[in-house]
Parts: C-alpha cells; sequence; structure tokens
C-alpha cells in the first residue's frame, strides 16, 4: 500500500435508470482484496437539500480513490467557489464531479503507478436540481462523463456483464419506478449468483421526479422478505419458461422449427487427422526409397 491506497481493485456492482417518473439507483456494499480479504462499504452517497436538490453518487474501483474523490467533494471550500452545494444545475454538479476525479488523478496517480497499480474508479451520478428535469451521468476515471437519454435510460458500473440482460428487456422511458426498482433487484440479483466479488447488504434508492427529496429509500441485507421473494421467484420462472421451450428437432428436416432444416448443408468444419494429412503429401516413390537410406551402397 502506498500513501493508504490498496494495491488491489475493488469489485462491486450499481445501476440507475433514469425514467419519466424519476430515478432509480442500486448498488452493492462489497469490497475485497482477494477471496480472504472482504469487507463491507457504501458505495452510494446522497447529498439532498429537501426542497431544492437531490443528487446521489455512486462508486466502483479502487476504493481509496472513490474515497479521496468524495472528500475532495465534500470538504470545506473557500467562500464563493463552487460546489455541489450551489451548483446551478445537473450538468455543473456533474463537471464539479468531473475536476475531483482530476484533482485526486494529479496527486496520487504517479505514486499509485509507481506500485503498479492503474488509477481505477468509475462514477454514477444523477439527481434534480430545481425545477430542472432529472438528469444522470456516468463519470469516467479522466473526469470525463456522459449521460443517459431515451435512447439508454440506464447506467451500469462495477461487474456489469452479468444484470445487463434483463435491463436491455425491460427497461423504457416509462417504465414506472416500482418496475424499474424491481428490474433492478432482479438484475443485482443475477449478479450475486454469478459473481463473488458483489455482495449484500444493498442500497435501494428511488426518486419521485419534481419532489426534491428522497423519496424512498431501503438497506437490503439477507433477511430481506422481498429481496427473498424475488430470488426464489426469479429462478423458479425461469426454470418453468426453460422447460415450457420445446426442445431441438433433430430427426425431421421438415417439419417446422427445425434445427437442422434443409434448406442448407449442415457439416462442420473439419480437419484430417496428423497421418492422414501427412500421407497426402509423400509420393509412393518416396516411400519405395526410405527403406534404403541407411543401407550402404
Amino acid at each position: 500500500m502506498r500513501g493508504g491506497f490498496s494495491l488491489f481493485p475493488i469489485m462491486t456492482y450499481c445501476v440507475a435508470a433514469r425514467l419519466d417518473a424519476g430515478l432509480v439507483f442500486l448498488s452493492d456494499s462489497r469490497t475485497n482484496a482477494g477471496v480472504d480479504q472482504i469487507s463491507v462499504f457504501r458505495k452510494m452517497t446522497v447529498f439532498e437539500r429537501p426542497g431544492e436538490r437531490v443528487m446521489v453518487l455512486m462508486t466502483s474501483g479502487n476504493l481509496a480513490v472513490s474515497q479521496a474523490v468524495l472528500n475532495v467533494l465534500t470538504r470545506q471550500r473557500e467562500e464563493g467557489a463552487d460546489t455541489l452545494w450551489n451548483a446551478p444545475d445537473m450538468f455543473t454538479a456533474t463537471r464539479l464531479v468531473g475536476a475531483a476525479v482530476r484533482e485526486v488523478y494529479h496527486s496520487e496517480a504517479a505514486a499509485l503507478h509507481e506500485q503498479g497499480v492503474d488509477f481505477n474508479v468509475s462514477m454514477i451520478f444523477g439527481g434534480q436540481i430545481g425545477m430542472e428535469q432529472c438528469r444522470l451521468f456516468q463519470v469516467y476515471s479522466a473526469g470525463n462523463f456522459i449521460e443517459a437519454g431515451q435512447e439508454c435510460p440506464y447506467f451500469q458500473i462495477g461487474e456489469a456483464k452479468y444484470g445487463k440482460p434483463i435491463l436491455d428487456r425491460v427497461l423504457q422511458p416509462d417504465t414506472s419506478l416500482d418496475e424499474a426498482a424491481k428490474c433492478a433487484l432482479i438484475s443485482m440479483d443475477s449478479t450475486l449468483r454469478s459473481n463473488i466479488s458483489v455482495g449484500l447488504p444493498l442500497d435501494l434508492l428511488v426518486y419521485d421526479a419534481n419532489s426534491l427529496r428522497v423519496t424512498h429509500f431501503a438497506s437490503i441485507d439477507e433477511h430481506n422478505e422481498y429481496f427473498r421473494m424475488i430470488r426464489g421467484t426469479w429462478g423458479e420462472r425461469l426454470r418453468q419458461v426453460f422447460a415450457e421451450i420445446p426442445d431441438p428437432l433433430w430427426t425431421n428436416p421438415d417439419a417446422p422449427g427445425s434445427l437442422v432444416p434443409p434448406s442448407r448443408v449442415h457439416q462442420p468444419l473439419r480437419m484430417e487427422p496428423a497421418d492422414a494429412a501427412r500421407s497426402a503429401y509423400v509420393t509412393p516413390q518416396v516411400l519405395a526409397e526410405d527403406p534404403g537410406k541407411d543401407q550402404p551402397n
């Protein structure tokens, strides 16, 4: 460790959605530096001034880098400086998050590089300031960012691949907040089942547009009845749907839905055995001459 910075990657999974009705944020809380070093650190931080602004920041990557960025964002600034508490809109607030990432990079990246550690952090930042519409951003380790839109209303950071399919199939801008929260929890369950570096407890925050306060929040552990129902029901229904899908047809090419219709040739790419390949290049004449090579003239 150098300067308090972990030399190990810290994995997590966070997902957030920007919908017509508001915002949904979900994060796990597991950090690990190997299978025998498992800890719990919450990845979601809320900046709330009821009636004026609500902003939510979720982090993934090197834990020490993430905490350093948070420290930059929350420490006392000189009077008149721009902060998350006086930013006039979410775009300006997100630029401040990006600037904080770059500040930590300039102060710590060289020391990390000396230890063979990449400067690794990514963030999801969203919320509402005043009567501006809800906005959602993904911030990268260079401090640059992109914004969620109608075509893709959600962002993921960390171990994203396992929970992505359900998001792509379900989430649309007009999805209700409750449906989106349920979808996020199913996405998280898929990730928990497939990756040991993601773990309970979870933080789930749902924000109703224009409320300018945290609308719903739940801390979810292994005893949470709703999440246990989600895990059991989703797995059971998947197995049920899987069982209802017909098995592939191999022996009747003319049947509708056949896996091997007669309209094309079905043959794999085959390689010849090594001895067959060699014999194809050795002529009978050479074979006849070989036995005499070791005999005296």
